[in-house]
């Protein structure tokens, strides 16, 4: 048996005016420094009081945010007893949203005991509403959370499907100012959700036509809004794009991308999209050597005349190499600037924090651990993976 949640979805131009007739007292507001001097909190604060609802901002969501971080924001949530948390950035601002949501709902819980096998009973408090400002994450409408333990230098990959927001906010005019190596790296974020929920190992029929839209609409449309930041066209289908892979991967899973992604986005700080894309033709290459049939019906799709399936999962991995670059993206760690002796001496962390995230599981090759580690050594180098 298999599930899938979503929120209920206001989409397109004006969305934001669904937040008008919200029904409720006081909105815990959590995002960012920046996006409160950009005037991005604003817009939806405005709708907010609009509603008649008081408003308390949480503003101190930091990139990839810590443990520490959501404790802080629970602590003011329980403070102020709010009846809406409002998420509003990109997956980091969100990610702490549903976390302060659940240890305001909790405050017994400690965050690393979210999981999918526990029951949270959420909605006794609060309702969770997400407005992103991105077209990447897709944490508007996923019940995935990732935090980082700032000590162990790890991301803990949490969640639990009562942690979907109660409504998801995807109005294009949120990520309308984004500047071009935002776009490429959360657009590549979005790219690799929707491929790995396509090709992963949980792909079910209620996710495989989601996925193959956003990839369609990503292939399309991510190069102009790279391209022009204001091709109103490109941001609105962008959008709507990170919003489908987030409900494709969120109910198959993302995989070895992101468990890789994740370990290198801990320990060198490299950012979330960035990370998963580059590693994303590399896992293709590894698990297609043994499992290519869905790789090979994605390359078709895109374009392959390829007969041979192995042959046409090798074209996808080059095909989306090509497309990285075309956003000015590196395509090997050691272009990306990370340094040799740094990266060795980081390597067996890597290759353990990666084996344990939750998004190994879902490969449909596992890999061991020491061809995990020949793959995160020609991640580096910039080799095809042959093996």
């Amino acid at each position: 048996m298999w599930y899938f949640v979503s929120p209920q979805i206001a989409f397109g131009e004006g969305a934001l005016m669904a937040l008008d007739d919200l029904e409720g007292k006081h909105a815990f507001v959590v995002t960012d420094p920046t996006l409160v001097q950009l005037g991005l909190v604003g817009k939806v604060t405005e709708h907010l009081e609009k509603a008649g609802l008081a408003i308390t901002l949480f503003t101190q969501v930091e990139p990839d945010p810590s443990v520490e971080t959501v404790q802080i924001g629970a602590a003011l949530a329980l403070e102020s007893e709010p009846d809406w948390i409002v998420g509003v950035g990109g997956g980091s601002c969100l990610d702490a949203a549903k976390a302060i949501w659940i240890l305001y709902e909790r405050p017994d819980m400690h965050p690393a005991e979210i999981n999918p096998m526990v029951t949270l009973g959420l909605r006794r408090k609060a309702g969770l509403i997400t407005v992103p400002t991105t077209s990447g994450t897709g944490a508007e409408v996923t019940w995935a959370i990732v935090l980082t333990d700032t000590e162990a230098q790890q991301k803990l990959s949490l969640g639990n499907r009562e942690a979907v927001a109660d409504i998801a906010i995807v109005d294009p005019e949120m990520a309308m100012d984004m500047p071009p190596l935002l776009t490429a790296d959360t657009g590549l974020d979005a790219l690799t959700h929707a491929i790995e929920g396509y090709t992963c190992a949980w792909h079910t029929d209620m996710t495989d036509g989601i996925c193959l839209q956003a990839i369609q609409l990503i292939v399309e449309y991510l190069p102009r809004a790279y391209a022009d930041g204001q091709d109103a066209v490109a941001r609105e289908r962008m959008h709507n794009a990170a919003t489908l892979a987030g409900l494709g991967f969120g109910n198959a899973m993302a995989c070895m991308a992101h468990a890789a992604g994740h370990a290198l986005g801990a320990l060198f700080h490299i950012p979330h999209g960035r990370a998963v894309g580059l590693m994303l033709p590399y896992t293709i290459e590894f698990i297609a050597a043994e499992a290519p049939e869905r790789y090979a019906m994605l390359a078709r799709t895109l374009g392959c005349e390829a007969q041979d399936d192995r042959e046409a999962a090798r074209w996808l991995a080059q095909y989306l190499r090509d497309f990285s670059r075309s956003l000015g993206q590196p395509t090997s760690l050691a272009e990306l600037g990370v340094e040799p002796d740094a990266y060795r001496e980081s390597l067996e962390t890597l290759v353990d924090h990666a084996f344990n995230d939750a998004s190994m599981m879902t490969a449909a090759r596992p890999p061991s651990y020491e061809e995990l580690e020949a793959l995160l050594e020609a991640a580096y180098e910039g080799t095809s993976v042959g093996f």
